[in-house]
């Protein structure tokens, strides 16, 4: 049974969300039992402080323990002063964590998807036995509760739901082979996609073998304010699922006609760009064949501070890597899925090369350099007027998607 509250022409005050929250918890079976509580990192708008508060009112005293997990997938750890402010606080009886997906001993394997079942999910895709391995708090609690946003995604389609297990809390191997799977049907392809996407069945199936009872609260979250359209509050597939036809009227904004060129102004909440891509992801849909998005981010100083490979390998479509598999089938696949993420659609052959349909360009704090060796275009961020006519601009990009009608 799911329950939901708003829609999405409403906007939810904090009092009656809060009144959910404590509502639907207290009419869970969770008196006595230890309850994993995942929730996102400062990657998503979410008014988790908020949330905070009513999930200990409720919780504290009443679950046996209760352990918040940051769900990073491969995003940077963060610091106790970070969690704090994100959080809202401390909560006495809570243990807060981040996930530790580069320490082996934090994780455990819940069970294997054979290789003739991902062949199934992927539509013939990719056909290998995917060992499902996740954070081991995961597996070691009787309750897994997700608290967070559904948005637009390029790489499952809308994010959310059981994505918080997988990639959230998950191992780096099915991690990169989610991503990989989403990078071969193409980010433009799979972004803001309704329904049951391969990806997300995928992971809907790697969450079935967590041995713990899973729950979810989704949230559609009103973009640059924190202010909430919707929630929703069940088994994560439905509550997943309500929340994906609210955010699918609230984050998608439609254009008559392409546009030559964007200006992306990444928010601070990105603060390197394998988080800021989504700046670039969200946007190129509605970008016309030979044109430019500028990200514009001078706050943004590297590319990526867990993965710094992205600097060698650089930034390609799918096809420069696809037709020279023998060179980077050893590299991270989630490294080359965020690759082709953020260099968007393109042709390569070995004779004419690398074509691609747009210009990448980044207004960053990078040194130009590192943006050339990474195959992009840069621009001084002090030469970018965010006022100037002729361009498309997009403030607080990242988790809105345009898309042509």
């Amino acid at each position: 049974m799911t329950s939901v509250i708003g829609g999405p022409q409403q906007t939810l005050h904090d009092e009656q969300v809060r009144a959910f929250v404590v509502a639907q918890l207290a009419g869970a079976d969770l008196d006595g039992r230890s309850v994993c509580v995942i929730v996102p990192d400062a990657t998503r708008s979410c008014p988790l402080p908020m949330l905070m508060g009513a999930l200990h009112e409720v919780l504290h005293g009443r679950a046996a323990a209760v352990t918040v997990l940051i769900a990073l997938g491969t995003h940077a750890p963060m610091t106790d002063e970070q969690l704090l402010a994100h959080l809202g606080g401390s909560y006495p009886g809570f243990t807060v964590r981040n996930h530790e997906w580069w320490e082996p001993s934090e994780l455990v394997s819940v069970g294997v998807i054979p290789a003739a079942r991902v062949a199934e999910l992927s539509d013939a895709r990719m056909a290998q036995d995917v060992d499902v391995v996740v954070n081991r708090a995961v597996a070691e609690h009787d309750v897994c509760l997700v608290i967070g946003p559904v948005f637009p995604h390029e790489v499952v389609g809308f994010s959310g739901g059981n994505k918080y297990f997988v990639p959230g809390v998950a191992g780096q191997q099915i991690i990169d082979f989610s991503h990989w799977l989403g990078a071969l049907i193409t980010s433009a392809e799979i972004i803001g996609t309704r329904g049951i996407t391969p990806v997300r069945a995928l992971i809907d199936q790697a969450a079935a073998l967590i041995p713990s009872r899973r729950l979810a609260l989704c949230l559609v979250v009103q973009s640059g304010t924190g202010a909430l359209h919707a929630a929703a509050f069940g088994p994560p597939e439905q509550a997943w699922s309500a929340c994906a036809d609210v955010s699918a009227e609230t984050h998608v904004r439609y254009l008559d006609a392409p546009v030559d060129r964007v200006l992306s102004i990444i928010p601070e909440k990105y603060d390197d760009m394998w988080t800021g891509a989504k700046g670039f992801y969200k946007v190129e849909p509605v970008v016309a064949d030979g044109g430019q998005v500028i990200i514009y981010a001078p706050h943004i100083t590297r590319i990526s501070e867990m993965h710094p490979e992205i600097e060698q390998i650089g930034y390609h479509c799918r096809d420069y890597f696809l037709k020279q598999w023998d060179r980077f089938s050893d590299q991270h696949w989630g490294v080359l899925a965020h690759s082709t993420h953020l260099r968007g659609a393109g042709t390569y052959d070995p004779v004419h090369g690398e074509r691609l349909r747009v210009t990448v360009t980044l207004a960053t704090g990078i040194p130009e350099y590192v943006v050339r060796a990474a195959n992009l275009d840069y621009l001084d961020p002090a030469a970018v007027d965010t006022s100037a006519p002729g361009a498309f601009v997009v403030p607080h990009a990242g988790e809105v998607l345009f898309r042509l009608r």
